[in-house]
C-alpha cells in the first residue's frame, strides 16, 4: 500500500499540534512514561512522539490506541458529533422546499 503524505495548512497544523500537546499532558498527568504508553498502545516510541507533536501522517488507529491507553477512547466519539454546519445546511434545504 502506498502512503501519501498529508498536506495540512499551517492554520490547521496548529490544531493538530494542540491535540498532540493535550495527549502529552494527559500522559504526564497519569505519570506514564513514553515507553509505558507506547508498549500498552502497541506503537513505537517514535510513533507516540509523532502523535504528541501533532504529526498529520500518523495513523488513526495509532492515535485511537494511545487514547485508549490513557482512558480517553470515548473522546473519539465526540469528533464531528456536533455537526452544526451540516444541520444548518440541512435546515436551509428543508426550509426552501415548499
Amino acid at each position: 500500500m502506498n502512503s501519501k503524505k498529508q498536506i495540512v495548512s499551517p492554520t490547521h497544523l496548529k490544531i493538530l499540534e494542540v491535540f498532540g500537546e493535550n495527549i502529552k499532558l494527559a500522559r504526564k498527568r497519569r505519570k506514564l512514561t513514553t515507553i509505558q504508553v507506547a508498549e500498552r498502545a502497541d506503537v513505537s516510541r517514535n510513533t507516540l512522539y509523532l502523535i504528541e507533536k501533532g504529526n498529520p501522517g500518523v495513523s488513526l488507529g495509532a492515535v485511537f490506541n494511545v487514547l485508549r491507553v490513557l482512558g480517553l477512547q470515548d473522546d473519539f466519539l465526540k469528533l464531528a458529533a456536533d455537526d452544526e454546519l451540516g444541520r444548518k445546511l440541512s435546515d436551509i434545504e428543508l426550509l426552501s422546499k415548499k
